[in-house]
């Protein structure tokens, strides 16, 4: 597993019309290391369907798919797990995932939550938002200097998510973010070809740093 690299994230909402696999492949293209299949709908036939095909794509380009807040997919497939703070216990993930399994955590902007998460058995914490964010624009902000701090406290792989773009995600990755989570600013490119070269330049970008 790659200690640093782009997270990128699917939207039901940026990927529908038919987008999803082909942007998605796109993006695998351009060395997105982790995959998060993220979809709030309930129709719990299209998700398995979706998920099951990107799990495929993923094993064909040697990327970890990661499931957004339903163990049960996560277990059925085989895959990743990220789970928010509203969306069930991180122990008992662990538990049925087993000890390999990759499984993350939304810590917000907050040290504490991180805590928790890795003394529940978490393999990574993610912080944010860090800009303004199209899909999180609620969500509490979060500092570079928090991921400084966080650096400083733990040892696993630091998430940084929220409004990145080439622009400023310098500043997320000097402060010590391992891995830059990605939605609009991947997917929000007019075609797959687009996707494939944001997600490549986001990549030399993490890798340089």
């Amino acid at each position: 597993m790659s200690e640093r690299g782009l997270y990128a994230i699917t939207d039901s909402a940026l990927l529908a019309d038919g987008k999803l696999l082909p942007y998605v492949e796109a993006a695998l293209r351009g060395g997105a290391r982790w995959l998060q299949y993220r979809d709030k709908s309930q129709d719990a036939s299209r998700r398995l369907d979706e998920a099951s095909q990107l799990a495929q794509l993923c094993k064909n380009h040697h990327c970890q798919l990661i499931i957004n807040d339903d163990l049960a997919l996560a277990s059925r497939l085989g895959v990743g797990l990220h789970l928010g703070q509203e969306d069930g216990s991180l122990r008992e993930a662990r538990q049925q995932l087993g000890s390999q399994a990759l499984i993350g955590a939304t810590c917000h902007a907050s040290l504490d939550l991180a805590e928790q998460a890795v003394s529940d058995g978490a393999s990574y914490i993610a912080f944010g938002r860090f800009f303004q964010s199209v899909t999180k624009p609620g969500a509490p902000a979060a500092t570079p200097v928090l991921l400084q701090q966080a650096r400083q406290r733990f040892r696993l792989p630091i998430i940084a998510i929220g409004g990145i773009t080439l622009h400023n995600a310098p500043q997320l990755l000097g402060a010590g973010a391992d891995y830059l989570a990605v939605i609009n600013g991947l997917f929000g490119a007019p075609d797959a070809d687009a996707v494939q070269l944001r997600a490549s330049t986001f990549s030399q970008l993490i890798n340089a740093c």
